[in-house]
């Protein structure tokens, strides 16, 4: 399909790891609002099938040459930076893959922007900034301090933004997901990865019996049933939140950082009982071991975002959040069966 740009109209914006999870729900909300989103994206993890809602540039945000010819082609009014690397056990094991990709590679992009003069952009941050939280829920004000190289990955890369806001006027907006869950309400995309983590996806394929159960690691926690309790945000609110933060850009020259959650959690328990409820399955458990530096609760406090951005999340349960991942996932295993 061909995409008429709108560069005169300044509404094009350039969205890396638009084939992504995030970056492809984010490209929905654009499209809708009025904007032109263009996918760039290595496919190492994105898929192709993905990009439904503007043109699709492959490339690599390591690639400086490539990201001149894409800045030059569309002249992109900011950018959405999902760009990224994001299993934590994996930066433990490969530090360098990250520390390459997540901030040399977002190194790269800004680079390019300075040069084609695109001043405005919104990062894909994580609450694995914060570390092992000093308080619960978690605001903006908590010390930032990772225990892993994703979330010092994640944080160098704000620290960059800052110091390129300073030298070159790239206003910018951070926003520190929690728990990124579900899928889009209408079907149009989802959650696949490979290899996967996510704890939904995973009950999810136990209870479709890909998997022959879901492993609960530790059930010991100072929590009511054990369980580790986590902020669970649909994804489409972490879109809608990515348009707010866009449109503040155009309003408003201040840079910001504001974490997104509902300021709610559920425990790894209470999400398998619910999607036993939502998926009429049975759904197997084991007990494991817990994973080092998993704290007991990890919540947010999202008050700065409603605030500021007027962001409110608008499938802040559970049950929906499940209701739409497994729709998606039924979809998902249906298409690979055929």
């Amino acid at each position: 399909m061909e995409y008429v740009t709108n560069t005169i109209t300044g509404k094009n914006i350039l969205v890396t790891g638009g084939a992504g999870y995030i970056g492809s729900h984010a490209c929905k909300a654009l499209r809708q609002a009025g904007y032109l989103p263009v996918a760039f994206d290595n496919l190492s993890y994105g898929h192709s099938d993905l990009v439904q809602w503007g043109p699709f540039e492959e490339g690599d945000i390591n690639d400086s040459k490539r990201l001149d010819v894409v800045m030059e082609k569309y002249q992109p009014a900011a950018v959405l930076h999902f760009a990224g690397f994001t299993y934590v056990g994996e930066s433990v094991l490969k530090p360098e893959k990250y520390y390459r990709n997540n901030v040399v590679g977002s190194l790269t992009l800004l680079e390019a922007m300075a040069r084609h003069r695109v001043s405005k952009m919104v990062f894909s941050s994580t609450c694995a900034t914060y570390g092992v939280p000093l308080s619960v829920p978690i605001s903006e004000e908590h010390p930032q301090n990772p225990v892993n190289p994703y979330g010092e990955s994640k944080l160098t890369i704000e620290k960059m933004l800052r110091d390129f806001d300073v030298a070159y006027g790239i206003k910018n907006i951070s926003l520190r997901y929690f728990n990124a869950a579900g899928a889009d309400p209408e079907g149009a995309t989802g959650e696949d990865h490979t290899p996967e983590t996510h704890l939904i996806p995973l009950i999810l394929d136990a209870a479709l019996g890909i998997r022959p159960q879901i492993t609960i690691y530790g059930n010991d926690y100072a929590t009511p049933d054990g369980t580790c309790i986590r902020d669970y945000i649909h994804v489409a609110d972490l879109a809608d939140a990515h348009l707010l933060a866009l449109n503040k850009l155009e309003s408003d020259s201040a840079s910001a950082a504001y974490n997104l959650g509902t300021g709610t959690g559920c425990s790894v328990q209470e999400v398998i009982d619910a999607a036993r409820e939502i998926t009429g399955k049975k759904i197997a458990i084991e007990i494991g071991t817990r994973r080092p530096g998993d704290p007991d609760r990890l919540v947010s406090e999202s008050r700065k975002a409603g605030d500021e951005l007027g962001w409110k999340p608008q499938y802040g349960d559970i049950k929906t959040i499940l209701q739409h991942a497994w729709k998606w996932h039924l979809q998902k295993t249906t298409e690979k069966s055929r």
